[in-house]
């Protein structure tokens, strides 16, 4: 990985949720019906056995992925940025285009982005566009649909 796995707390506790889960909880049911599915004869024609199988595998992997993510991240609480009159890891952005379409966003790590709920990865092109920028500043972003410039017009980070 050439670059760090910036994470919130939040984010790496749910990561952490996941894989424990998945370790805990689902894969030993899952070895537990392949091995009553196993033991029923013919495994060719056996969906349980053929279908737990695979989801085994998809859980196995999703595991690996999980830990090294886990091991590769680095927690970075927002809530002590030095610097919380700028934009930097973890604030929350209001921002306004040339429209004055006003539009919230959260830079977070990217294992836990969710642009449907305003969280986006801290190396998207907007993420990336905005770091540094402080309340009144005009960011130019390069998006698939073309050229936009922004205006950042609050940051706010969480509380201690």
């Amino acid at each position: 990985m050439d670059r760090p796995n910036y994470i919130t707390p939040a984010g790496l506790s749910a990561l952490r949720a996941e894989y424990d889960a998945l370790f805990a909880t689902e894969r030993p049911q899952l070895v537990e019906t392949i091995a009553w599915a196993a033991g029923n004869g013919d495994r060719s024609e056996n969906g349980d056995y053929i279908y737990g199988r695979k989801r085994l595998r998809e859980i196995d992997r999703r595991l690996g992925w999980l830990s090294k993510r886990m091991k590769a991240a680095k927690v970075v609480d927002p809530a002590r940025a030095p610097d919380k009159a700028r934009v930097f890891f973890g604030a929350t952005v209001t921002i306004a285009d040339e429209d004055d379409n006003h539009r919230t966003l959260t830079l977070v790590g990217d294992d836990e982005a969710d642009a449907g709920a305003g969280r986006i990865g801290w190396n998207a092109p907007i993420a990336r566009a905005l770091r540094g920028a402080a309340v009144g500043d005009v960011r130019r972003v390069v998006l698939p649909a073309g050229e936009r410039d922004y205006e950042v017009m609050a940051i706010t980070y969480p509380d201690r």
